[in-house]
């Protein structure tokens, strides 16, 4: 159990370095006339093709569906990435956990919500890059041999994804669904642990903590690189004297590690790169930051364009919705943090993790019919799958509701701190 909690401990000091790194790029696209240009220049191509190419379908196979535009759909995916980023602003914890489950409850099929959900990672990254100031704190030769293995990772990840499509899509739903199961399942046992302990303690720091963790050398990072196996790499040279030295061969292997999780499940490798460098690999948080950032532009990209969008698995328009909405989101949802309890917005991240989980867990008995491996009623699987993507739209929604409802009635007090 010590285990599980410490990894536990590890997702969110990274889940809260995401957090940060995504409202910085809001920030920066926002405030600046150039971010809001490269984001026009992102955002109309994918509307005007959408708007062109509407009732076609994408991706190749019969089974892919709902991948054409309609505004419906458009305006929908703004929701979803405006709730990812309030979840994002106002928790302190990466929201990007909503967006696969909440684009395959809404019909989008398994392979092409990753494939979109890692589009539009690209895009923020891209963007965020071009404008934030910490890439000053990349280690090139850092990022470039971790390069190796992630885009090796990658192209198995996404060779894995479409290999099972092609099999059978059903079987590739069941797949993605299964692991988020799994991650999502995790996540929200600790969450909810985490928010009782905190309620019987009388905790009210809220989930934005984090500190200096990550600045000294964890006991496996340590080990790694007192292990000389060449060619050597050097880094973190601004952190300590004559900087800190490890093996290539492990910073291919973590890659690899990330490359592979980005392209399965469309999380971009953000999720795991934090908690990998710093923990596994030894690198300063501050480093870890910057070369984060710089290698989820290459990760994501890569596995975007050439494991889905050479093969039609991205849906551009819901990519470019999601990127809308999130910006806006991750802004709102971060000045409500100084609006409400730290212990309210614990619940709510416990809440919301344990709803996607929920979402997936219900809907993986429709798929193991279809598969024939469960022998229930078609009937039976359809409202239990129904019911877990209802409460899953209630439960964000509700939680969308409340955040954007305590900005507007709380804006005045918010417009007297900030001249105070």
């Amino acid at each position: 159990m010590s285990f599980f909690r410490q990894l536990w401990h590890i997702c969110m000091h990274n889940a809260r370095a995401q957090a940060q790194w995504e409202l910085d790029i809001s920030t920066s696209v926002l405030k600046s006339r150039k971010g809001l240009i490269v984001l026009g220049l992102f955002t109309l191509p994918a509307i005007i093709g959408g708007i062109a190419i509407a009732g076609d379908f994408l991706g190749g196979k019969e089974a892919y569906s709902p991948s054409f535009y309609t505004n419906t759909i458009f305006f929908a995916s703004i929701f979803v990435g405006m709730t990812a980023g309030l979840i994002t602003g106002c928790i302190g914890a990466g929201g990007g956990f909503i967006i696969a489950p909440a684009l395959m409850s809404a019909g989008v099929k398994g392979i092409l919500a990753v494939g979109t959900d890692l589009f539009h990672i690209f895009a923020k990254a891209i963007m965020g890059s071009v404008l934030h100031k910490k890439l000053g704190n990349v280690s090139v030769s850092l990022a470039g041999i971790f390069l190796i293995g992630s885009i090796a990772g990658a192209t198995a990840g996404g060779w894995l994804n479409r290999a099972i499509y092609e099999y059978n899509p059903i079987l590739s739903d069941l797949f993605i669904t299964t692991i988020y199961t799994f991650i999502l399942g995790f996540l929200a046992f600790y969450a909810m642990l985490d928010y009782f302990q905190a309620r019987a303690a009388g905790s009210d720091d809220g989930a934005h903590g984090g500190g200096k963790e990550g600045e000294a050398i964890a006991p496996l990072g340590k080990k790694l690189q007192s292990i000389n196996i060449p060619p050597m790499i050097t880094f973190d040279e601004g952190v300590t004297p004559g900087g800190r030295r490890i093996s290539a061969i492990f910073l291919i292997i973590c890659g690899a590690f990330v490359g592979l999780a980005a392209a399965v499940m469309g999380v971009g490798g953000g999720f795991i790169t934090f908690p990998a460098f710093v923990y596994v690999l030894g690198v300063s948080s501050m480093t870890t930051v910057g070369t984060d950032i710089f290698q989820i532009i290459f990760t994501a990209g890569y596995a975007a364009i050439s494991q889905y969008a050479c093969y039609g698995f991205i849906f551009y328009t819901l990519a470019m919705g999601m990127l809308l909405g999130s910006l806006v989101g991750v802004q709102i949802g971060a000045l409500v943090t100084k609006l409400v309890p730290g212990i309210y917005i614990r619940g709510f991240y416990a809440l919301a993790v344990t709803a996607g989980f929920v979402n997936r867990f219900t809907a993986m008995p429709s798929k193991l019919r279809q598969m024939d491996y469960l022998a229930w009623t078609k009937d039976t699987t359809t409202l239990i799958e129904t019911i877990g993507i209802w409460l899953f739209f209630i439960c964000i929604g509700a939680f969308a509701v409340w955040v954007i409802g305590i900005f507007f009635a709380r804006v005045g007090k918010l417009k007297e701190d900030t001249h105070s």
